[in-house]
């Protein structure tokens, strides 16, 4: 059992259960393996949908700190967006409930965390270096999660680095008001995922440069908005 579990049935400090299981280790001359539930490492089973919701976070606005004896997933989310910050922190505690969990707000914003090294194995496109100046792939097992659950990553992509608008035109004098949705991403390889998955599902798309950077997905189709109004609707 992880040390919170155990110190949260005992009543008592969760640094005294880590302080009396180092000196028995000690005493016994043992080498300490942290316990893990990771699904890549043990072959757990775990929930693919919120596996598949937090893939999206994290290729929007995640990242993997791992160095040192440190090691984290960060989510970072826009702190006018409660809920969206009670699902990032619900969802890793979904795909690995074992490791601690934690918030900070910063300036603007709110970085959710989860402590534990075995996010690289779940997010293998960690690496040195800006998504988007890197390739990014999906392995094998991770594409076969996003097909069996593609709402749920179109839904990660959106919370992440997308947004619902209302857009206006003026025709004939009078004022047209319509919504749409955009996916902004500088990367190429995370923009196809993200339209790769949209026209599996039905969802036409365009992409709308601003000057020479085609950074912007663009739906705006009534059927298509539509049918993310019923997948995804507004952040909240």
């Amino acid at each position: 059992m992880p040390n919170r579990a155990v110190a949260e049935h005992l009543g008592i400090p969760r640094g005294t259960v880590g302080w009396w299981r180092h000196e028995d280790r000690k005493h016994r001359g043992e080498n300490y393996v942290p316990p893990t539930d990771c699904p890549v490492c043990t072959g757990r089973h775990f929930d693919r949908s919120a596996y598949a919701y937090l893939l999206g976070l994290y290729l929007g606005d995640g990242h993997i700190i791992s160095k040192h004896k440190q090691h984290h997933l960060s989510i970072f989310c826009d702190a006018s967006w409660t809920g969206l910050v009670d699902a990032a922190e619900e969802t890793m505690r979904l795909v690995m409930p074992m490791p601690r969990v934690s918030r900070r707000t910063r300036a603007g914003c709110v970085e959710v965390k989860s402590y534990t090294h075995h996010w690289t194995c779940m997010f293998p496109q960690h690496g040195p270096g800006k998504k988007h100046e890197r390739p990014i792939a999906l392995e094998g097992w991770q594409q076969e999660i996003v097909d069996a659950h593609p709402w749920a990553f179109i839904r990660g992509l959106i919370h992440s680095d997308g947004c619902r608008i209302t857009n206006w035109t003026v025709r004939n004098g009078k004022r047209y008001e319509y919504p749409r949705y955009f996916f902004t991403n500088k990367s190429d390889d995370i923009r196809r995922l993200c339209t790769d998955t949209l026209t599996k599902v039905g969802v036409q798309w365009t992409v709308l440069a601003r000057g020479s950077d085609p950074f912007n997905v663009s739906i705006a189709r009534k059927e298509s908005v539509a049918l993310m109004d019923a997948h995804i609707g507004p952040k909240y």
